[in-house]
């Protein structure tokens, strides 16, 4: 039985997209459990009583994963074994060759370990440079959820992801920045998964007309 035109076009689109993608440099992925976490703000300020901090122009990072942003609001003081911390005002995050930006997110530290950082804006936007010479993948939604120990990066609610030539739409993308895989997931009563994929030059290169960010 012919497979669905729909899983068709998603092979071909993962095969398009994953050339030229550099490939995943373990060695410089040290375990992050094992390296302190480190924050550098311009000021701060807190409540005793209600054990809250915020912290100005602040910098979280842990090994390759750094987080920037305006201001991070606290509650429970610096606790690394369980808590969420918001902050906000350009935040970026930067890890394994892959860059995430937006208005707001929500980090979360599970023992001693970054573990995850909900991103939103409008857009919430990623970025992962590939090998040189390629266009970097970009992808864009209302909302990524970055999980730090699996590399899942989750583009949801008008979700959006191209290599620069190649391009994906759906309600929500999986992107994975060390195996540089993607999966596409429709909702019931959206419009489902629209995949352009550009042909190949004559002299071989990507495409014709590289696909343009919305």
């Amino acid at each position: 039985m012919a497979a669905p035109r729909t899983s068709i076009a998603l092979l071909a689109f993962c095969a398009a997209f994953g050339a030229g993608l550099s490939e995943a440099r373990n060695a410089d992925q040290e375990a992050r459990d094992t390296l302190p976490i480190v924050i550098d703000a311009g000021s701060s300020e807190g409540v005793i009583r209600d054990n809250t901090l915020v912290m100005h122009d602040v910098t979280i990072s842990q090994g390759d994963l750094k987080i920037r942003a305006n201001k991070a609001s606290v509650v429970g003081g610096l606790n690394y074994q369980n808590s969420r911390w918001t902050i906000s005002g350009d935040v970026r995050i930067n890890a394994q060759g892959g860059s995430l930006k937006s208005d707001e997110a929500v980090v979360t530290f599970a023992n001693n370990l970054i573990t995850r950082a909900v991103i939103t804006g409008a857009p919430a936007e990623f970025e992962q440079q590939r090998e040189a010479g390629a266009e970097p993948a970009r992808g864009r939604a209302k909302t990524i959820d970055y999980e730090t120990v699996s590399g899942n990066v989750s583009l949801k609610d008008q979700a959006w992801l191209s290599d620069g030539c190649h391009e994906m739409r759906a309600e929500q993308l999986v992107y994975n920045i060390r195996s540089q895989s993607v999966q596409a997931q429709a909702v019931a009563g959206t419009a489902g998964i629209r995949i352009t994929i550009q042909p190949q030059t004559p002299s071989g290169k990507p495409c014709a007309a590289p696909g343009k960010k919305p």
